[in-house]
């Protein structure tokens, strides 16, 4: 495998909601259609249905499968898609995998470590393999100790990739420099290794790390398009586009993902700002420094 032909920008798509309804609003998919033909306009090459940002843990097994029998028909032929089937149970992601395989077009899975339950090292190595085994779709495993409070790690991976072939992709984000190394150093040389963090993707990239899964490319698809291109292709452009869209990248976090990214959207007219519980509208403090910010710097 050339992971080369891989390379390039990734956007975890957010869910657009109808009008504020305490539990239940709908799925807005005049919205999200708006939101589809925003990432085929910039370019992107590949994006991330049901993540974290789509607010996928609010989300029914109905209402995960329809937004991604939606989104096929619009992004195949144009952008590689890939899905999140993450649970907390392993016959849970094995679910979610067996009826998404049903499905043509899913170009890749998702399988994030199990959050809550803190397995060990065994418990993840027996997961992971347990969902590769069941599919032929490649599989992006996602490390990010800071939300699942256990952290895979790199002789954990290394065991997996030998057991489960299909497995060549890590999101690494467990925040430990030397770990990250070590799985770059250790790893195939057909294994990929994805920025997790908008802010961190230039200095990754630097350091051998092959592309981004982006919050900011729902708002500025071709900007972040040019963005990492330069970066990959090692350009002088890319320092000064770093620096350029730094603080943005800070601002997007400012609050939890994806209130900012939703907020940003909603002031375009592009979305209504509706979340599902437990996720809320930004506190009114960060909403208007981060408003102001979009506004001065003509974001």
């Amino acid at each position: 495998m050339n992971k080369k032909q891989f390379s390039g920008l990734w956007t975890a798509l957010i869910t657009p909601f109808k009008e504020w309804n305490w539990i239940d609003n709908e799925i807005d998919y005049e919205a999200l259609d708006k939101l589809l033909q925003l990432q085929i306009d910039g370019k992107v090459d590949w994006v991330l249905l049901l993540g974290t940002t789509a607010e996928n843990p609010t989300l029914s097994k109905e209402e995960q499968m329809q937004i991604v029998q939606f989104a096929i028909p619009k992004l195949k032929w144009k952008t590689k898609i890939m899905v999140n089937v993450w649970t907390y149970s392993t016959a849970n992601s094995i679910e979610n995998i067996k009826n998404f395989d049903k499905l043509d077009w899913i170009d890749w899975y998702l399988i994030v470590n199990p959050y809550y339950n803190k397995p060990t090292q065994t418990g993840l190595y027996l997961h992971f393999t347990t969902c590769a085994n069941i599919t032929s779709n490649p599989i992006i495993l996602y490390n990010i100790k800071w939300r699942t409070w256990v952290n895979l790690e790199t002789e954990t991976l290394l065991k997996i990739i030998w057991e489960s072939p299909n497995v060549v992709w890590i999101k690494e984000a467990s925040w430990n420099i030397e770990q990250m190394k070590e799985v770059i150093n250790k790893t195939p040389d057909y294994f990929s290794v994805l920025s997790w963090d908008d802010g961190m993707t230039y200095d990754l990239i630097q350091n051998w790390w092959d592309w981004v899964i982006s919050v900011a490319s729902n708002l500025i698809p071709w900007k972040m398009k040019e963005f990492i291109d330069a970066c990959l292709e090692k350009s002088p452009i890319a320092k000064e586009l770093n620096q350029k869209y730094s603080e943005f990248f800070n601002k997007i976090f400012i609050q939890t993902n994806p209130l900012p990214a939703k907020t940003y959207l909603a002031f375009k007219w592009i979305i209504k700002e509706t979340f599902r519980f437990p996720m809320c509208e930004m506190d009114l403090k960060e909403k208007t420094e981060f408003l102001e910010f979009i506004q001065k710097n003509n974001f």
